[in-house]
């Protein structure tokens, strides 16, 4: 038996990225590259294995074009690369499992074609069920899909060949900012199911450039602001409630500037979906600014509504939504339909947005298809779609101006997930995530509880509508939290070097008010419990198995300083599985993190299992 637990350090993956593009820059000080014989390095930022960089020398100072070389011609991606003499430059889009063919052309000078082999990816891959569009519709853009279960990011051209992707399971939205980088969830689970630690600024080479660490976390959803700084779904950093507030951040400094709490607006319990529960009672999925009304749009999932608060003072303005099951003094908040054409409400919808005129989108997800349990339909006999509303907040009348997705029924229906977007007049895309099947039917039970079982089928299909003809159609395997149509490449900075900012913090971890006055045994904790730690710099997180019902406490002592922190092992009942990438097959696993914020010093760390306390033999210095 070993004195210790099993433990182990892990760096920041910005610091890791930091070290490989340091070593990749060295190399290339230290050589003589040219642009017929370049330095070239795979997957330079660890997370992206269809990126490479490649470093050469010219004699001038001179503009080059990058063009990865479709499996036929149309599937060419290219990127023209600001002058210069020293260049170290991003090649995105490269086939997994290929030797790539890619063209080096110097401004009117002649192509130098080299080659750049990838590996094949693993099972974390999706697999493509079919593709139905034209090059000429999507161009060089991509169809960038975030992960809800195993399978990770991945961005499909218009063959549906797999372009980009991921080998961390970085989740939530991955939304393009103004200066061409993207903000995603990071990897770094704060508290289960998936409230994450932050979010990342990185390049779509996977190189980050600024983490964003949150009291609270990440979860879902965020907006760049027109300054600049960020709005982000949070939640309280005691996760007494999750799901329910907004914070701004400062996009310099990551300090936070303001936090909305939707407590102060709405009462816990009013309006209930089929999902409701007293812990996740709002459920905000999906955050958007209206400039024109100066508010904050909101999707609550489990109170079937969107609703508007006002930036300024908090105060809400409206509710959207089926008005049953609200009270009287809600009535006046809510929006009476109005019109002959067809007209439906959505329900534990996903991905709000605000069109230019005012008009209300989102993805209804249809799970239950009614406030009132009596009422309630099974997936099978459901539907999913996208849908679209012109709301008069005058005189608060609603009525349905456009939808797709009902008349597809169960095949296109999702429970949970998906998303909208509007490009145009007209022109749509409409992704549903969240397609699970038990057998031949829709699945009523969420596939990331079921992982093991070979019933169960999940896969997303994304839809591009414009002027009413299909310009689209993806599906694939695996379901997909939302998707998003870009550029590999942008117009400004796409290779920014350097070490990334680490800003903000994740706060205290908050501690249980009673200590459990057991005896210290001197025991190492069981192996039986297949307990492990794993520290970074800004916290340590404990993982182990326990039974349910198992009394459990984390213990952090020095001397007479004493910290407990309660791991809870009742069988957990997710109402709601948004991202269900990080659950365990064993559903008796548990895990803690505790933030090293407000602790100072070395502490022992003990675990308190029913009536003992046995070590572990770690020391955490905080």
């Amino acid at each position: 038996m070993t004195n210790h637990i099993p433990y182990a350090f892990q760096e920041s993956l910005a610091r890791r990225q930091e070290l490989s593009e340091r070593a990749v820059l060295d190399e290339f000080e230290r050589g003589s590259y040219d642009i017929e014989n370049p330095l070239v390095k795979v997957n330079p930022y660890l997370i992206n294995p269809l990126a490479a960089l490649v470093c050469f020398e010219t004699p001038e100072e001179v503009a080059v074009s990058v063009t990865v070389r479709g499996i036929e011609p149309e599937g060419d991606i290219s990127h023209t690369f600001p002058p210069a003499r020293r260049h170290v430059l991003p090649v995105l889009g490269l086939y997994p499992g290929r030797r790539n063919r890619v063209d080096l052309t110097p401004y009117e000078g002649s192509a130098h074609t080299i080659e750049i082999e990838t590996q094949p990816l693993g099972d974390n891959a999706p697999e493509l069920v079919r593709m139905e569009t034209t090059p000429s519709y999507l161009g060089e853009d991509l169809i960038f899909v975030t992960p809800s279960l195993a399978a990770l990011a991945t961005g499909f051209d218009y063959r549906g060949d797999i372009r980009w992707h991921l080998n961390e399971p970085l989740v939530f939205d991955m939304k393009r900012l103004r200066n061409g980088n993207v903000l995603i969830g990071t990897e770094r689970v704060i508290e289960m199911p998936y409230y994450m630690t932050g979010l990342y600024e990185m390049t779509l080479a996977g190189k980050i450039v600024r983490e964003y660490s949150i009291p609270g976390g990440y979860h879902h959803d965020q907006w760049e602001m027109d300054d600049g700084n960020l709005l982000v779904l949070t939640e309280s950093p005691t996760f007494s409630t999750v799901e329910d507030q907004v914070v701004l951040l400062d996009r310099k400094t990551g300090e936070e500037l303001r936090r909305w709490d939707l407590k102060d607006c709405l009462v816990p319990g009013e309006g209930k979906s089929g999902s409701w529960s007293q812990k996740d009672w709002f459920h905000n999925n999906a955050l958007w600014y209206d400039r024109n009304d100066n508010a904050i749009v909101l999707s609550g999932r489990h109170t079937d509504c969107i609703v508007s608060i006002d930036y300024d003072t908090g105060e809400l303005k409206w509710i959207l939504g089926d008005p049953r099951t609200w009270p009287e003094d809600k009535q006046r908040y809510l929006f009476r339909q109005v019109g002959d054409g067809d007209f439906d409400w959505f329900y534990e919808q996903h991905g709000c947005l605000v069109a230019p005129n005012g008009d209300i989108m989102c993805f209804d997800n249809g799970r239950f298809r009614s406030k009132i349990r009596e009422e309630f339909l099974l997936n099978k006999d459901n539907f999913s779609r996208g849908v679209r509303y012109r709301i008069n907040r005058e005189d608060m009348t609603v009525e349905q101006v456009w939808q797709y997705g009902k008349e597809l029924g169960e095949d296109f229906y999702s429970s949970y997930i998906g998303n909208v977007e509007l490009y145009g007049r007209d022109w749509y895309m409409v992704h549903s995530g969240g397609i699970q099947y038990y057998g031949e039917h829709a699945s009523e039970t969420p596939a990331a509880l079921m992982q093991n079982d070979p019933n169960v089928r999940a896969e997303s299909e994304t839809v591009e509508i414009r002027d009413g003809r299909i310009m689209l159609d993806l599906r694939i395997t695996g379901n997909f939290y939302r998707a998003e149509k870009l550029s590999l490449y942008h117009d400004q900075d796409n290779a920014p070097l350097g070490p990334a900012e680490r800003l903000g913090s994740i706060g205290v971890t908050s501690e249980f008010e009673t200590l459990i006055p057991v005896p210290r045994t001197g025991e190492m904790l069981p192996e039986r419990y297949e307990a492990s730690i794993t520290e970074e710099q800004d916290r340590f997180t404990f993982d182990a198995i326990f039974e349910s019902g198992q009394l459990v406490m984390l213990m952090l002592e020095k001397g007479e300083e004493r910290h407990g922190y309660f791991i809870s092992t009742a069988k957990n009942k997710f109402n709601a599985l948004c991202c269900g990438t990080f659950i365990k097959n064993d559903p008796r696993s548990v895990s803690m993190s505790v933030s090293k914020e407000g602790l100072s010093g070395t502490y022992e760390v003990c675990v308190v299992v029913d009536d003992a306390e046995f070590e572990t033999g770690i020391e955490i210095t905080c």
